[in-house]
């Protein structure tokens, strides 16, 4: 089995180059911390849905190639992979168009055989998941979903969470979405969350505020990003904050903040402390945004 699984949405990416060319890759927030996670030597599986058509074989291919177990990636027949484009402005900041509202991956945990996609999620050492991951489904599916990992949390399975809120995702509705979160929250081990989305969803003032939100629901864990600010670690009563090793001028943000999150967890399950860890996430993350697109070329990623 898989030490670690981690669920959501890999999409067809094209990325626009600077001569305004795009290329063709594949990503997803939680898929590229998989993806990075299955680099550093993490047995990790990726669970979703796909379709039947050539894209969707490709993705497999990719993350077949990348090292990831693919048991859990689920085929629905007739249907395709969703797509997203992203255009990235002067200073380096990206901005996402998507199509993907009938992709299958969203029915995940209402397919035939979703019971066994949930006793692998049981299994696993650790369930990694975002707020992108809770958008996907419908309220049957997150029912599903929230009491697999609580109850492979009370088995001793660590569940990590990144917020990554998107308010288009949530279609305006923030009640659900604070709604959804918090029961996430519940069920949390680990939270990874980057502090503009978290005052964005919750109205947060600072990191420190972002960190206290979370003790309350009784979150063990925090790692609050904050860009060039660092990162602010939160474990055992203690809060520290975590400097950048040095700036770094982005050609591409895209999945900072992913990057960062697979180099912490990758550091934590090889029992480094979580200041170490997140110096060793800033260092990935700071590679990455020196390239375009979601994954780093393999040659890169040392």
């Amino acid at each position: 089995m898989a030490e670690v699984i981690s669920i959501g949405e890999v999409m067809v990416e094209l990325a626009r180059s600077a001569d305004g060319r795009f290329s063709q890759g594949v990503g997803g927030d939680t898929f590229n911390t998989a993806v990075y996670l299955a680099r550093a030597g993490v047995n990790t599986a990726y669970a979703t849905a796909l379709g039947d058509d050539p894209y969707s074989d490709a993705i497999r291919a990719s993350a077949q190639a990348e090292g990831l177990d693919i048991s859990l990636m689920a085929r629905v027949p007739g249907r395709t992979a969703g797509l997203y484009l992203i255009d990235i402005d002067a200073a380096g900041e990206r901005s996402f168009t998507y199509w993907r509202d009938s992709a299958p991956a969203r029915e995940l945990f209402e397919l035939p055989g979703w019971e066994v996609m949930c006793e692998a999620l049981i299994e696993a050492k650790l369930i990694y998941l975002s707020g992108i991951t809770l958008s996907l489904y419908s309220n049957a599916g997150l029912g599903r979903l929230l009491a697999t990992i609580e109850f492979a949390r009370e088995r001793g399975t660590r569940v990590v969470f990144d917020g990554n809120f998107r308010p288009r995702n949530w279609r305006g509705d923030v009640a659900r979405a604070r709604a959804v979160y918090a029961e996430a929250l519940k069920r949390t081990s680990i939270a990874l969350p980057t502090f503009e989305d978290e005052a964005t969803l919750w109205g947060d003032g600072s990191p420190t505020a972002t960190a206290e939100r979370l003790a309350t629901f009784g979150v063990q864990e925090i790692v609050v990003k904050n860009g060039a600010e660092g990162a602010l670690v939160v474990s055992g009563g203690q809060a520290q904050l975590v400097a950048i090793p040095q700036p770094v001028v982005p050609v591409d943000t895209t999945a900072a903040g992913d990057s960062f999150n697979a180099a912490y967890l990758a550091a934590r399950l090889a029992g480094e402390a979580p200041a170490a860890a997140a110096t060793a996430g800033h260092q990935l993350a700071g590679r990455v945004i020196r390239h375009r697109g979601a994954l780093l070329p393999r040659h890169a990623n040392a």
